[in-house]
Protein backbone atom coordinates (compact mmCIF):
# COMPACT_ATOMS: atom_id res chain seq x y z
CA UNK A 1 0.00 0.00 0.00
CA UNK A 2 0.87 3.53 -0.50
CA UNK A 3 2.52 5.25 2.29
CA UNK A 4 1.17 8.70 3.46
CA UNK A 5 3.48 11.75 4.39
CA UNK A 6 1.73 14.61 6.07
CA UNK A 7 4.10 18.03 5.63
CA UNK A 8 4.21 20.86 8.12
CA UNK A 9 4.83 24.02 6.19
CA UNK A 10 3.80 22.80 3.27
CA UNK A 11 2.93 26.03 0.98
CA UNK A 12 6.16 27.38 1.87
CA UNK A 13 8.89 28.26 -0.30
CA UNK A 14 11.24 25.30 0.92
CA UNK A 15 7.94 22.96 1.63
CA UNK A 16 6.62 23.33 -2.02
CA UNK A 17 9.27 21.63 -3.50
CA UNK A 18 9.25 19.28 -0.88
CA UNK A 19 5.65 17.88 -2.17
CA UNK A 20 6.06 17.97 -5.34
CA UNK A 21 8.91 15.22 -5.37
CA UNK A 22 7.35 13.82 -2.61
CA UNK A 23 3.96 13.25 -5.17
CA UNK A 24 6.67 13.35 -8.26
CA UNK A 25 5.22 9.58 -9.02
CA UNK A 26 2.71 6.92 -7.28
CA UNK A 27 5.21 5.65 -4.33
CA UNK A 28 3.47 8.25 -1.58
CA UNK A 29 0.39 9.76 -0.69
CA UNK A 30 1.48 13.74 0.38
CA UNK A 31 -1.26 15.44 2.94
CA UNK A 32 -0.45 19.40 3.67
CA UNK A 33 -1.42 20.48 6.63
CA UNK A 34 -2.14 24.65 6.01
CA UNK A 35 -4.34 27.04 8.16
CA UNK A 36 -6.37 28.16 4.49
CA UNK A 37 -6.87 26.16 2.35
CA UNK A 38 -8.37 28.28 -0.54
CA UNK A 39 -4.85 30.26 -0.93
CA UNK A 40 -3.33 29.98 -3.71
CA UNK A 41 -0.41 27.61 -2.84
CA UNK A 42 -2.55 25.61 -1.32
CA UNK A 43 -5.04 25.03 -3.99
CA UNK A 44 -1.88 24.86 -6.49
CA UNK A 45 -1.27 21.79 -4.38
CA UNK A 46 -4.01 20.21 -4.70
CA UNK A 47 -4.18 19.77 -8.45
CA UNK A 48 -1.11 17.56 -8.17
CA UNK A 49 -2.61 13.84 -8.01
CA UNK A 50 -1.71 12.37 -4.50
CA UNK A 51 -2.14 15.66 -2.59
CA UNK A 52 -4.50 16.45 0.06
CA UNK A 53 -4.87 19.60 1.81
CA UNK A 54 -5.70 19.36 5.49
CA UNK A 55 -6.45 22.74 7.04
CA UNK A 56 -6.33 23.74 10.03
CA UNK A 57 -3.12 25.35 12.53
CA UNK A 58 -0.06 23.27 12.75
CA UNK A 59 0.64 24.61 15.81
CA UNK A 60 -2.46 23.14 17.61
CA UNK A 61 -2.08 19.90 19.36
CA UNK A 62 -6.03 19.07 18.37
CA UNK A 63 -5.40 19.47 14.66
CA UNK A 64 -2.06 17.97 14.71
CA UNK A 65 -3.67 14.57 16.26
CA UNK A 66 -6.28 15.16 13.27
CA UNK A 67 -3.96 15.31 10.68
CA UNK A 68 -1.70 12.69 12.17
CA UNK A 69 -4.12 9.93 11.90
CA UNK A 70 -3.36 7.03 9.02
CA UNK A 71 0.29 8.46 8.16
CA UNK A 72 3.43 6.79 8.04
CA UNK A 73 6.25 9.60 8.12
CA UNK A 74 6.46 13.27 8.40
CA UNK A 75 8.73 16.32 7.45
CA UNK A 76 8.20 19.18 9.29
CA UNK A 77 9.40 22.99 8.89
CA UNK A 78 8.20 25.08 11.13
CA UNK A 79 8.58 29.01 10.86
CA UNK A 80 10.66 30.70 13.66
CA UNK A 81 10.23 34.10 11.81
CA UNK A 82 6.43 34.00 12.25
CA UNK A 83 6.11 32.41 15.82
CA UNK A 84 9.33 33.04 17.54
CA UNK A 85 12.08 30.73 18.57
CA UNK A 86 10.59 29.13 21.89
CA UNK A 87 7.87 28.27 19.95
CA UNK A 88 9.51 27.07 17.71
CA UNK A 89 12.17 24.80 19.66
CA UNK A 90 8.63 23.41 21.58
CA UNK A 91 6.63 22.77 18.56
CA UNK A 92 9.72 21.14 17.19
CA UNK A 93 10.26 18.65 19.79
CA UNK A 94 6.45 18.24 20.36
CA UNK A 95 5.88 17.06 16.66
CA UNK A 96 8.92 14.34 17.51
CA UNK A 97 6.83 13.23 20.52
CA UNK A 98 3.45 12.57 18.37
CA UNK A 99 5.08 10.96 15.46
CA UNK A 100 6.35 8.66 18.11
CA UNK A 101 3.33 8.22 19.98
CA UNK A 102 1.21 8.09 17.14
CA UNK A 103 3.70 4.76 15.57
CA UNK A 104 5.05 6.86 12.56
CA UNK A 105 7.98 5.19 10.40
CA UNK A 106 9.99 7.86 9.45
CA UNK A 107 10.27 11.73 11.02
CA UNK A 108 12.56 14.25 8.87
CA UNK A 109 13.52 17.70 9.71
CA UNK A 110 13.79 21.04 8.03
CA UNK A 111 16.78 22.56 9.98
CA UNK A 112 19.11 25.20 9.92
CA UNK A 113 22.80 25.80 11.60
CA UNK A 114 23.67 26.62 14.80
CA UNK A 115 25.13 29.37 14.68
CA UNK A 116 25.69 30.15 18.15
CA UNK A 117 26.97 26.81 19.21
CA UNK A 118 29.30 26.99 15.94
CA UNK A 119 30.59 30.36 17.31
CA UNK A 120 30.74 28.74 20.82
CA UNK A 121 27.93 30.45 22.19
CA UNK A 122 29.21 33.91 21.37
CA UNK A 123 26.52 36.71 21.69
CA UNK A 124 27.35 37.91 17.85
CA UNK A 125 26.58 34.42 16.24
CA UNK A 126 23.20 34.54 18.11
CA UNK A 127 20.11 34.53 15.49
CA UNK A 128 16.93 33.20 14.19
CA UNK A 129 19.32 30.25 12.66
CA UNK A 130 19.48 28.66 16.03
CA UNK A 131 16.10 27.32 17.55
CA UNK A 132 15.75 24.55 14.33
CA UNK A 133 19.37 23.71 15.31
CA UNK A 134 18.23 22.96 18.90
CA UNK A 135 15.96 21.20 17.91
CA UNK A 136 18.10 19.11 15.42
CA UNK A 137 20.48 18.75 18.66
CA UNK A 138 17.21 16.94 20.83
CA UNK A 139 16.38 14.76 17.52
CA UNK A 140 19.83 13.46 17.16
CA UNK A 141 19.86 12.20 20.59
CA UNK A 142 17.10 10.23 19.83
CA UNK A 143 17.03 6.27 18.67
CA UNK A 144 17.02 5.41 15.58
CA UNK A 145 14.04 2.86 16.32
CA UNK A 146 11.52 1.89 16.85
CA UNK A 147 11.17 5.67 14.58
CA UNK A 148 13.44 6.26 12.00
CA UNK A 149 14.59 9.84 12.31
CA UNK A 150 16.84 12.61 9.36
CA UNK A 151 17.81 15.78 9.51
CA UNK A 152 18.28 17.88 6.62
CA UNK A 153 20.04 21.22 7.11
CA UNK A 154 19.40 24.25 4.61
CA UNK A 155 20.73 26.98 4.35
CA UNK A 156 20.06 30.63 2.23
CA UNK A 157 17.91 29.47 -0.78
CA UNK A 158 19.44 30.40 -3.86
CA UNK A 159 16.37 31.87 -5.19
CA UNK A 160 16.65 34.22 -2.79
CA UNK A 161 19.06 36.12 -5.12
CA UNK A 162 15.76 37.57 -6.59
CA UNK A 163 14.52 38.90 -3.50
CA UNK A 164 16.51 39.26 -0.25
CA UNK A 165 19.69 38.86 -1.85
CA UNK A 166 19.14 40.11 -5.59
CA UNK A 167 21.41 42.87 -7.07
CA UNK A 168 20.18 46.89 -7.17
CA UNK A 169 20.98 49.71 -9.09
CA UNK A 170 24.50 51.67 -7.96
CA UNK A 171 23.12 55.01 -7.30
CA UNK A 172 26.25 56.58 -8.50
CA UNK A 173 25.70 54.39 -11.93
CA UNK A 174 22.94 53.25 -12.60
CA UNK A 175 24.37 50.94 -15.18
CA UNK A 176 26.15 48.69 -12.48
CA UNK A 177 24.30 46.24 -10.45
CA UNK A 178 25.43 45.75 -7.03
CA UNK A 179 25.35 42.59 -4.95
CA UNK A 180 25.57 44.12 -1.43
CA UNK A 181 26.39 41.85 1.09
CA UNK A 182 28.18 42.19 4.44
CA UNK A 183 30.34 39.19 4.20
CA UNK A 184 34.03 40.28 3.15
CA UNK A 185 35.49 37.70 1.38
CA UNK A 186 34.08 34.77 2.87
CA UNK A 187 31.92 32.32 0.74
CA UNK A 188 28.39 31.50 1.50
CA UNK A 189 26.42 28.72 0.93
CA UNK A 190 23.07 28.90 -1.37
CA UNK A 191 20.96 25.86 -2.33
CA UNK A 192 18.61 25.05 -4.75
CA UNK A 193 15.17 24.44 -3.52
CA UNK A 194 14.35 21.88 -6.31
CA UNK A 195 16.99 20.20 -5.19
CA UNK A 196 16.37 20.17 -1.18
CA UNK A 197 12.73 18.17 -2.37
CA UNK A 198 14.44 15.83 -3.78
CA UNK A 199 17.17 15.17 -0.54
CA UNK A 200 13.99 15.01 1.30
CA UNK A 201 12.91 12.09 -0.95
CA UNK A 202 16.10 10.26 -0.96
CA UNK A 203 15.90 10.14 3.00
CA UNK A 204 12.33 9.07 2.65
CA UNK A 205 13.30 6.43 -0.14
CA UNK A 206 16.37 5.10 2.06
CA UNK A 207 15.52 5.02 5.37
CA UNK A 208 18.56 3.03 5.71
CA UNK A 209 21.12 5.17 4.47
CA UNK A 210 19.18 8.43 6.12
CA UNK A 211 18.09 6.77 9.40
CA UNK A 212 20.47 9.03 11.79
CA UNK A 213 21.80 11.36 9.79
CA UNK A 214 22.20 14.85 10.02
CA UNK A 215 22.57 16.07 6.26
CA UNK A 216 24.34 19.63 5.44
CA UNK A 217 22.88 20.32 2.23
CA UNK A 218 23.57 23.22 -0.05
CA UNK A 219 24.31 23.72 -3.92
CA UNK A 220 27.79 25.53 -3.54
CA UNK A 221 30.06 27.90 -1.31
CA UNK A 222 29.72 31.14 -3.30
CA UNK A 223 31.93 34.25 -3.30
CA UNK A 224 30.45 37.47 -3.56
CA UNK A 225 33.04 39.07 -6.46
CA UNK A 226 32.52 35.47 -7.79
CA UNK A 227 29.02 35.63 -7.99
CA UNK A 228 29.03 39.04 -9.31
CA UNK A 229 31.58 38.01 -11.78
CA UNK A 230 29.31 35.10 -12.80
CA UNK A 231 26.26 37.20 -13.37
CA UNK A 232 28.10 39.62 -15.67
CA UNK A 233 29.42 36.99 -17.47
CA UNK A 234 25.91 35.06 -18.19
CA UNK A 235 23.81 37.95 -18.70
CA UNK A 236 26.17 40.61 -19.99
CA UNK A 237 24.96 43.35 -17.34
CA UNK A 238 27.29 44.56 -15.46
CA UNK A 239 27.69 44.08 -11.93
CA UNK A 240 30.09 44.62 -8.77
CA UNK A 241 30.09 43.23 -5.24
CA UNK A 242 29.83 45.83 -2.27
CA UNK A 243 30.84 44.72 1.17
CA UNK A 244 29.23 46.47 3.78
CA UNK A 245 29.57 46.96 7.21
CA UNK A 246 26.45 45.33 9.05
CA UNK A 247 25.00 48.88 9.78
CA UNK A 248 25.38 50.23 6.21
CA UNK A 249 23.34 46.70 5.08
CA UNK A 250 20.77 47.80 7.35
CA UNK A 251 20.86 51.13 6.37
CA UNK A 252 19.84 50.33 2.44
CA UNK A 253 16.74 48.90 3.57
CA UNK A 254 17.10 45.45 2.70
CA UNK A 255 15.83 43.66 6.03
CA UNK A 256 12.42 45.23 6.17
CA UNK A 257 12.30 47.05 9.87
CA UNK A 258 15.43 45.94 11.32
CA UNK A 259 13.98 46.96 14.78
CA UNK A 260 10.65 45.18 14.96
CA UNK A 261 10.79 41.20 16.39
CA UNK A 262 11.49 38.52 14.83
CA UNK A 263 8.28 36.32 15.36
CA UNK A 264 5.96 38.48 13.62
CA UNK A 265 2.80 36.05 15.59
CA UNK A 266 4.12 36.23 18.83
CA UNK A 267 3.87 38.47 21.60
CA UNK A 268 5.79 41.38 20.74
CA UNK A 269 6.81 41.95 24.28
CA UNK A 270 8.26 39.08 24.69
CA UNK A 271 12.00 39.71 26.24
CA UNK A 272 13.37 36.86 24.39
CA UNK A 273 12.52 37.96 21.07
CA UNK A 274 15.83 39.46 18.91
CA UNK A 275 15.03 42.37 16.78
CA UNK A 276 15.82 41.47 12.85
CA UNK A 277 18.95 43.74 13.36
CA UNK A 278 20.13 41.59 16.36
CA UNK A 279 18.98 38.05 14.41
CA UNK A 280 20.32 39.17 10.81
CA UNK A 281 23.83 40.51 12.54
CA UNK A 282 24.30 36.91 14.22
CA UNK A 283 23.58 35.38 10.63
CA UNK A 284 25.67 37.26 8.82
CA UNK A 285 28.15 36.78 11.65
CA UNK A 286 28.31 32.94 11.14
CA UNK A 287 28.66 33.29 7.44
CA UNK A 288 31.46 35.83 7.17
CA UNK A 289 33.50 33.91 10.23
CA UNK A 290 32.65 30.66 7.51
CA UNK A 291 31.63 28.66 10.73
CA UNK A 292 29.79 25.81 8.65
CA UNK A 293 31.37 23.34 6.22
CA UNK A 294 29.10 21.11 3.88
CA UNK A 295 30.60 17.90 2.09
CA UNK A 296 29.73 18.54 -1.12
CA UNK A 297 31.59 14.87 -2.78
CA UNK A 298 28.78 12.91 -0.34
CA UNK A 299 25.88 15.62 -1.75
CA UNK A 300 27.24 14.52 -5.36
CA UNK A 301 26.91 11.01 -4.24
CA UNK A 302 23.41 10.88 -2.40
CA UNK A 303 21.81 13.58 -5.55
CA UNK A 304 24.19 12.84 -8.58
CA UNK A 305 21.26 14.96 -10.63
CA UNK A 306 21.57 17.80 -8.33
CA UNK A 307 22.48 21.22 -9.23
CA UNK A 308 26.15 22.11 -8.62
CA UNK A 309 27.17 25.75 -8.54
CA UNK A 310 25.43 29.07 -9.31
CA UNK A 311 26.22 29.26 -12.69
CA UNK A 312 24.06 26.41 -13.42
CA UNK A 313 21.50 27.60 -11.73
CA UNK A 314 21.58 30.84 -13.39
CA UNK A 315 21.67 28.84 -16.97
CA UNK A 316 18.94 26.46 -15.72
CA UNK A 317 16.45 29.52 -14.46
CA UNK A 318 17.28 32.27 -16.82
CA UNK A 319 18.47 34.79 -14.21
CA UNK A 320 18.24 38.13 -14.93
CA UNK A 321 18.43 39.46 -11.20
CA UNK A 322 14.78 41.02 -11.82
CA UNK A 323 12.95 41.23 -8.61
CA UNK A 324 10.39 37.98 -7.90
CA UNK A 325 8.75 36.98 -4.71
CA UNK A 326 10.43 33.62 -3.41
CA UNK A 327 9.80 33.50 0.77
CA UNK A 328 5.66 33.58 1.51
CA UNK A 329 6.83 35.06 5.43
CA UNK A 330 8.52 38.06 3.57
CA UNK A 331 6.43 39.00 0.84
CA UNK A 332 3.25 39.17 3.85
CA UNK A 333 5.13 41.11 6.02
CA UNK A 334 6.16 43.56 3.14
CA UNK A 335 2.51 43.69 2.45
CA UNK A 336 1.55 44.33 6.07
CA UNK A 337 4.45 47.02 6.18
CA UNK A 338 2.97 48.91 3.59
CA UNK A 339 -0.79 48.82 4.34
CA UNK A 340 0.52 49.43 7.86
CA UNK A 341 2.03 53.04 5.97
CA UNK A 342 -1.05 54.01 4.23
CA UNK A 343 -3.10 53.74 7.34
Amino acid sequence: MKKTILIIGGTGAQGVPVVKALASDAKYNVRVITRNASSKEAQDLATIPGVAIHEGNAYDEMTLRQAFKGINGVFVNTNGLAIGEKAEIYWGIRLYELSREFGLEHFVYSSLEYASKLGNFQSKYRCFLDAKGKVADYISAQPTAPMAWSVLTACTYMESLTELLRPTPDPSDPTTLVFAAPLGSAKFPLLHLEDYGKYVRWAFDTPARSNGLNLHVGTEDVNWSDLAATFTEMTGKKAVYKDFTLDEYFSRGTVPDPERKVGHSADPNDSTLLTYRESYGGFWSCWKDELSKRDYDLLDEILPTRIKSVREWMKKTGYSGEAKSVLKDYRDRTVMRKVSNMT
